[in-house]
């Protein structure tokens, strides 16, 4: 059963079982994965021996240990669902880490700045000893704009009249 399930989760990079399964197979799975990392022939047919499925050996030597070659350990992720109507078993979303395209995604949108535009007071050291503080503006000053000529608008270098 575990040697199914680590070939479904290698081909599938994700898989819905029970929770008690999942925590099984993370200690059947991630020992594989490791051995991946070294593209031996010796590596290929321990992987094997566990697997005994010829594509799921192939997709993780050749598309999974690559993505996961700096990763020291770690390389599945559980994530409980709730629990099955059936039976009330408790349920849970296996995958590999570094294929969840949402949680990858969601580091990119934290680091997105805010539009808000924030000011701070700047002191000096002669306003922090006696001077009272300048009145320091938020808002947007509105800048006096020189009518535009079409003179004006030459290209690179031209003589403007």
């Amino acid at each position: 059963m575990l040697a199914n399930m680590a070939s479904s989760l290698i081909l599938h990079k994700r898989i819905i079982t029970t929770t008690a399964k999942a925590k099984a197979l993370r200690t059947y799975v991630e020992p594989l994965i490791t051995k991946s990392k070294e593209d031996s022939t010796h590596s290929r047919r321990m992987v094997f021996s566990y697997l005994k499925d010829k594509q799921a050996v192939a997709e993780l030597f050749r598309e999974v240990s690559p993505k996961i070659a700096e990763r020291p350990g770690g390389y599945t992720r559980i994530l409980k669902t709730g629990n099955r109507i059936g039976d009330n078993a408790d349920m849970c979303v296996m995958e590999l880490v570094d294929y969840n395209e949402n949680m990858l995604g969601g580091e990119a949108v934290k680091a997105k700045t805010t539009r808000r535009k924030r000011t701070t007071k700047k002191k000096t050291e002669t306003e922090d000893n006696n001077a009272p503080a300048a009145k320091v503006s938020t808002g947007k000053a509105k800048k006096a704009k020189a009518p535009k000529t079409k003179v004006e608008e030459t290209d690179e270098g031209a003589a403007k009249e």
